[in-house]
């Protein structure tokens, strides 16, 4: 990539090797081989919270069973606190954009485990606010 600046240094002019290749209607570029990766990394899921989410559903999926009658037993079949499987729980609320967000790895970047565990809205609108999503009717596909 070359840039030129003008005479009187209003515009810059960038110059960028590329080439277009057609496919059908769509157009991709293509940078030459020697181009530095411009790209942005894709997104990376939090491994906490797909640990997290992940135990969440499969607890839930005991209890809806039968498998465990309570949480209590819940909990000490698994060998962990009460209040911290209740907590891990709470994460089946969350609003289905939220999560679908959060296994793509699309989550804001300042949203912790911690505020996941956090006692939250059953309003998914309220949940998108408070954790920093976009607050956007949910849709499904």
């Amino acid at each position: 990539m070359k840039g030129t600046l003008s005479e009187d240094g209003s515009i810059l002019v960038v110059h960028i090797p590329i080439r277009l290749k057609r496919w059908g209607a769509k157009a991709e570029i293509i940078a030459p081989p020697d181009a530095p990766d411009w790209a942005p990394p894709p997104p990376t899921p939090h491994q906490a919270m797909l640990k997290a989410l992940g135990r969440a559903h499969r607890w839930l999926k005991l209890l809806e069973s039968g498998q465990v009658s309570s949480m209590k037993e819940l909990a000490e079949q698994e060998k962990l606190d009460g209040s911290y499987v209740s907590k891990i729980l709470r994460l089946t609320l969350l609003a289905p954009d939220i999560i679908r967000a959060i296994l793509d790895g699309r989550q804001p970047e300042s949203l912790t485990l911690g505020d996941l565990m956090e006692p939250l809205p059953m309003l998914w609108s309220e949940q998108r606010v408070r954790l920093g999503f976009p607050d956007v009717p949910y849709r499904d596909g």
